[in-house]
């Protein structure tokens, strides 16, 4: 699993920030999250195939979050795309991007299959045989969600040792490595667990972002691996976090502790401050496993 991060301040653009995007390398597949003004810039300097971009999540249609989209749908349509594309996110924006092509004439030349999102509740939008996600509902001045990636638990692994001390043909190592037995010719059954591993435990990534401070979210995300949670303002400004429906570092911090996180990724920085490193400083006072996202920044877990 590895996590780029694109754009990770918030409002406006500067020429050294930008606004909300990342990528999720998970399981084979390149999810964008998010798609801030400037994303596809951002994608070209960080070297990632738009071809390997399948799937689009938008949190919100604030424009810090959805304004690079319709460039990145017209570039799409420049480099020649054939594969259709799934774009996820709130009702209303199957109409914005529409309308922006239609005015500039602008058809695409491959499918748009938009999954617009009303649910109040968390719901799975997306399944296939590795990996799971669903919607994090949030509390944020318009309808907001977050998104949950999970994978799925994989297959078990051959023990080498035990498969020729038994004499294990290969012809039965696929069914071997799905958890089923092996009946030898005279009838012996050799027990799976004697000839595999345990799979890795599966990863997952909690995506937060916009909101304000919602323990009611913790269930959904209980222990997750890694969790992303805006942190937009300092303990100075925290007044001003429920009338701007975001948090504060310390609640994000609050937030991936009940939660049992394992790690807690921080974003969403205000750009009033002078140091991303004051954030830290605050909610490491409460998690520990606290790490800062920045331009430019890749995670590996």
């Amino acid at each position: 699993m590895r996590l780029t991060i694109l754009g990770c301040y918030a409002a406006t653009p500067r020429t050294m920030t930008n606004p909300t995007s990342q990528v999720l390398e998970f399981k084979n597949h390149m999810f964008l999250i998010d798609c801030g003004e400037g994303t596809q810039v951002q994608l070209r300097k960080h070297k990632i195939r738009f071809s390997r971009i399948n799937h689009i999540f938008i949190s919100h249609l604030h424009g810090d979050h959805f304004f690079g989209l319709p460039g990145l749908i017209s570039t799409f349509r420049l480099l020649g795309r054939d594969k259709e594309m799934h774009i996820y996110g709130p009702k209303g924006i199957k109409e914005a991007i529409t309308l922006l092509l239609k005015l500039g004439d602008s058809w695409t030349n491959y499918h748009l299959i938009f999954h617009e999102l009303t649910s109040k509740k968390p719901e799975l939008i997306f399944e296939d045989e590795k990996v799971t996600v669903e919607t994090i509902p949030l509390n944020h001045r318009v309808y907001t969600n977050g998104f949950l990636f999970r994978e799925k638990l994989g297959e078990r692994k051959l023990n080498v040792e035990a498969v020729a001390k038994y004499k294990i043909d290969q012809a039965y190592f696929r069914n071997i490595k799905k958890g089923k037995e092996v009946v030898q010719d005279d009838g012996t059954i050799v027990s799976n667990t004697l000839l595999t591993f345990d799979p890795e435990p599966p990863k997952s990534y909690a995506f937060c972002s916009d909101t304000a401070f919602k323990p009611d979210i913790v269930p959904q995300i209980s222990k997750v691996d890694v969790l992303y949670h805006e942190a937009t303002f300092l303990e100075t400004e925290a007044k001003l976090a429920p009338k701007t429906k975001h948090a504060t570092a310390k609640e994000a911090a609050t937030i991936a502790e009940m939660a049992s996180a394992g790690t807690l990724i921080l974003g969403h920085y205000s750009t009033r401050y002078k140091s991303i490193e004051l954030f830290k400083k605050e909610a490491v006072t409460i998690f520990s496993n606290t790490l800062l996202a920045d331009d430019g920044k890749s995670f590996d877990f």
